[in-house]
């Protein structure tokens, strides 16, 4: 029986305050994700902007309590998916950061100290973007080339209607929409928001956003809902509408009880405790939204686990 390696690929986020420099550089200077007209210049760029663009992140940390959970949650669907699958294989499972530590440098060495024979790379990210999955990608290979290690890689690019995930995620909306009694809730779908030109230059991430949407409406057809994207940073055209804006515009018509669902996150950190928690709440109730609630995100739920384990299985079944 081969010796499988499974590779749960994140972007990762800074743990403490003194890591969000070292974080924001290593982002910037990544070309599937900034993309400057002079390839040379961009390591320049992400020294500079690195500096000037840390107090936005250190301000939503130290709100969160001044570190992201990402890298810990990560780590704990690693030890839950190692349990789900103990017994029915020869896995070894492994967490890499695209950004931070541990790195997909770090993995690669530590699959070939573990005489891992073939290796399953699984996106935490259930929509492909190649900011995201595809970086992640790249940098996965990029390790394997520079450490000269023979070990193929099947990957699972994306899973935006994958049955379990699709039931885990409508489990923990059918438990928020539960606590809205007597109020007719909306479901308001948020994703991050990417630049308009990726999905112009034939990126998939909208249409499997939509996907994902489109299947949880089918479950829920009697409560009305919307999609909306947030967390947009620099300039030109992204995709809308506006998480914030989209819940203005909610207020005016008259809504009352709002149930935000992260669609691209399956794991809190920032964009869902500090983005969607405390500052979309306080766009909600100057919008006169009486109810908000943040539907949670999935982290190490044994649904959750149920379904990475399926794909790990599904994708050796295939090979």
């Amino acid at each position: 029986m081969a010796r499988v390696g499974v590779v749960l690929l994140t972007m990762g986020e800074p743990e403490s305050l003194d890591q969000v420099r070292p974080y924001l550089r290593q982002i910037l200077a990544d070309r599937d994700l900034v993309r400057l007209p002079i390839p040379a210049f961009q390591p320049l760029f992400a020294l500079v902007a690195s500096g000037w663009l840390g107090n936005g992140l250190r301000r939503r940390l130290s709100a969160i309590g001044g570190g992201s959970p990402l890298v810990r949650l990560t780590y704990q669907q690693r030890a839950q998916l190692k349990d789900a699958l103990h017994g029915v294989g020869d896995f070894r499972v492994y967490a890499a950061m695209r950004y931070g530590q541990p790195s997909a440098r770090d993995v690669v060495g530590r699959m070939m100290a573990d005489g891992v024979e073939r290796a399953v790379a699984l996106p935490l990210y259930p929509q492909y973007c190649r900011a995201t999955t595809g970086s992640s990608f790249h940098d996965l290979h990029r390790s394997l080339q520079e450490a000269q290690a023979r070990i193929p890689v099947r990957e699972l690019r994306s899973w935006p209607q994958h049955p379990g995930y699709l039931a885990a995620l409508a489990d923990q909306v059918s438990r928020s929409l539960a606590l809205v009694p007597g109020q007719k809730a909306h479901l308001l779908f948020s994703a991050h928001g990417v630049p308009q030109s990726f999905i112009d230059a034939g990126d998939p991430y909208l249409t499997e956003i939509e996907l994902t949407a489109e299947a949880l409406r089918r479950l829920f057809p009697d409560t009305p809902s919307s999609l909306a994207f947030q967390s947009r940073t620099g300039r030109g055209r992204w995709l809308g509408p506006d998480t914030a804006t989209e819940v203005v515009r909610l207020g005016r018509a008259a809504v009352e009880a709002l149930v935000v669902v992260p669609l691209s996150f399956v794991s809190d950190h920032s964009e869902t405790l500090y983005d969607l928690d405390i500052s979309l709440r306080a766009v909600a109730a100057q919008a006169g939204i009486k109810t908000f609630l943040r539907v949670p995100a999935l982290n190490d739920s044994p649904a959750f686990i149920a379904a990475l384990k399926d794909m790990v299985l599904s994708s050796e079944t295939a090979a």
